[in-house]
C-alpha cells in the first residue's frame, strides 16, 4: 500500500468533482436547499396560525363568545364573514378552503341546554370546505378538538355541538385528483428547462452551434423546431400520465382546451428560461446546476406536492410569484373546478411570463457562441 499513491488519487477525484458541477449541486447545494426550504416551511409547525373564516348567524353574546373561543386556541387567525351573503359561493370566489358557519338558533339552543336541562338541545356547526386543499383536514381536526372540549365541559350526553361537513364541490373529489394537475404542469416544466438547457449548451460547448450559422437552418427555425419536440414529449407524457390515472386510481378530472394551452405556455415559459441559462452559464455543467437551483425550489414552493397556505406568509407571497404557481392553478381551476374565469387570469399571467422569457431566450441565443 502506497500512501503517494492514495493521496494523488484522492487529489484527482477531488479535482474531477470540483469540475463537475452538477455533482457539486447534488452533494453539496441540493441538500442544504431541501433544508432551508422545508426547514422554513415546517418551521415551529406547533405554532403555525391558519387563516379561517367565521360566518355567525345568530350574531349573538353566545356565538361572539364561541368565535372568541376559537381565537384563543391561538390556531386561527379568524376572518367573519358577512352573515347575508351565501358562504359557499363565497368561498368558491375566493378560493377558501373552510368557513364554519354558527346557526341562527345557536344561542337558543344553549339556553335550552343549560338553563333549561334539555338534553336533546344541540346546535349544528357546518364546515363548508373545500376538499382539494391537504391543509383543510388539519384545521377540521382542530376544531373537532376544541368542539369536543366544549362538549366535554358542559358534561352532558349527547353533545350540544355537533358538526357537518358540506363540500363546496359538486362532486366528490380525492386528493390525486388534485395531485395530478400539478404533476402535469412539473412534469412539462422539467422536461423543457432540463431539455433546452442540455441541447443548447451541450451543443455550444461542442462548437455545434457555430457550424450551424454556415447550414440553410435559421436560427428560428431550430429554436421552435426544439420547442416542437419539448412539446410533443410533454404531449407524450401528459398523455400516459392521464392514462394511468384514470385506469389506476379512476380520477374525476375534466379534460378541455384548457390542458393543452397550460401546456404550451409551460413549454414556452421553461424553453425560454433554458435558453437564458446557457447564455448566462458557458459550460454545460453549470447551465445544468444553474437549472437545478431553478427547478427544485419552484417544484416544492409552488403548490405541486402540499398547499401553499402551510407555508410563512413571505413564503406564500414568493410562491405567488413563480410561473409554475400560475401552470398548477389553472390546470386545476380548468379540471378541477371548471372556472373559466380562473383558468383565463392564470393563462394571462403564464402568458405574459412565457412571452417575455421566450423572447429573451432568442435574443440570447447566438450562432457565433458555438
Amino acid at each position: 500500500m502506497s500512501l503517494r499513491v492514495i493521496g494523488a488519487n484522492l487529489i484527482v477525484s477531488i479535482k474531477s468533482f470540483y469540475r463537475e458541477k452538477t455533482a457539486v449541486f447534488f452533494r453539496i447545494a441540493f441538500p442544504i436547499i431541501l433544508i432551508l426550504v422545508f426547514g422554513t416551511i415546517f418551521m415551529n409547525q406547533d405554532n403555525v396560525r391558519f387563516d379561517f373564516y367565521v360566518q355567525d348567524l345568530d350574531q349573538t353574546n353566545s356565538s361572539a363568545e364561541l368565535v372568541k373561543t376559537l381565537e384563543l386556541s391561538e390556531k386561527f387567525k379568524i376572518t367573519n364573514v358577512d352573515p347575508a351573503i351565501n358562504a359557499t359561493q363565497y368561498a368558491k370566489k375566493n378560493k377558501l378552503n373552510l368557513i364554519l358557519v354558527i346557526p341562527k338558533d345557536y344561542e337558543s339552543s344553549l339556553i335550552q341546554r343549560m338553563k333549561r336541562n334539555d338534553p336533546n338541545a344541540s346546535a349544528t356547526i357546518t364546515y363548508i370546505y373545500d376538499p382539494s386543499s391537504t391543509s383543510v383536514d388539519t384545521k377540521m381536526q382542530i376544531l373537532n378538538s376544541v368542539f369536543a372540549e366544549i362538549n366535554q365541559k358542559m358534561s352532558g350526553k349527547p353533545s350540544f355541538i355537533t358538526p357537518v361537513e358540506t363540500s363546496i364541490l359538486s362532486s366528490k373529489y380525492r386528493f390525486i385528483d388534485f395531485f395530478v394537475p400539478g404533476i402535469i404542469a412539473m412534469a412539462a416544466m422539467t422536461s423543457s428547462l432540463f431539455g433546452a438547457v442540455n441541447v443548447n449548451a451541450e451543443l455550444r460547448q461542442k462548437g455545434v452551434t457555430k457550424k450551424l450559422s454556415t447550414t440553410p437552418i435559421t436560427r428560428t427555425d431550430w429554436i421552435l423546431s426544439n420547442v416542437l419536440y419539448q412539446f410533443l414529449l410533454s404531449i407524450i407524457s401528459t398523455i400516459l400520465m392521464l392514462l394511468v390515472s384514470y385506469a389506476v386510481f379512476d380520477v374525476s378530472l375534466k379534460l378541455n382546451f384548457w390542458l393543452p394551452v397550460f401546456v404550451v405556455l409551460d413549454v414556452f415559459a421553461f424553453v425560454g428560461i433554458g435558453m437564458i441559462l446557457t447564455r448566462v452559464a458557458k459550460e454545460a455543467e453549470s447551465a445544468a446546476a444553474a437549472a437545478n437551483a431553478i427547478i427544485y425550489p419552484m417544484m416544492f414552493l409552488s403548490g405541486t406536492f402540499f398547499p401553499v397556505e402551510m407555508m410563512p406568509g413571505f413564503l406564500q407571497k414568493f410562491s405567488r410569484i413563480l410561473p409554475l404557481y400560475y401552470v398548477n392553478e389553472g390546470l386545476r381551476a380548468s379540471m378541477i373546478f371548471v372556472d373559466n374565469m380562473m383558468a383565463l387570469r392564470c393563462s394571462v399571467i403564464i402568458g405574459v411570463f412565457a412571452a417575455v422569457a421566450f423572447v429573451l431566450g432568442i435574443m440570447t441565443t447566438k450562432w457565433e457562441d458555438g
